[in-house]
């Protein structure tokens, strides 16, 4: 019962089982940070913050736990997407076309894994799966935040 619990979280409840789950897990992630930002309780970046690292310290758990059945970095499980699209979003501004932005360059960052992020996936289980992505989100958020500070000294 626990394992089958485990294993839908890690899958992001089925996601995981689709044909290009990353994506998709990272495309229901924008779909809830929007939904986040619609909500005054929620305007405050601390509490995306708390979500986040739930999620983050959750998807290494549940990683560990799916492991031994369905193999190392299983491409069923997609929390490791949703974490890195979280992160990805972390402090930006809600504007429709950041978060548009975020998840073009967290896929990007994600697919393509550039300047260290493969190394992240040599960590040991649950680590390895979540820290590629947690990495391909800290670039997103930075490069985002670049073009954040661009469009606001030559965008207006």
């Amino acid at each position: 019962m626990i394992l089958k619990f485990n294993k839908i979280i890690a899958s992001i409840f089925g996601i995981g089982f689709l044909k290009g789950g990353g994506t998709y897990a990272a495309l229901v992630t924008c779909g809830f940070i929007w939904l986040l930002w619609q909500q005054p309780f929620f305007q405050n970046p601390l509490y995306l913050l708390i979500i986040t690292v739930i999620i983050t310290l959750w998807g290494v758990y549940v990683s560990n736990k799916v492991e031994p059945d369905w193999g190392e970095d299983s491409s069923r499980v997609v929390i490791d997407e949703v974490a890195g699209m979280l992160i990805t979003m972390l402090f930006i501004p809600a504007n429709i076309y950041f978060l548009l932005a975020g998840f073009v360059l967290f896929r990007f960052f994600d697919i393509v894994k550039p300047l260290f992020i493969r190394k992240m996936e040599a960590l040991p289980s649950g680590t390895g799966v979540m820290m590629d992505d947690v990495l391909a989100g800290i670039y997103s958020n930075i490069v985002l935040w670049l073009g954040y500070f661009v469009w606001m000294k030559f965008g207006h």
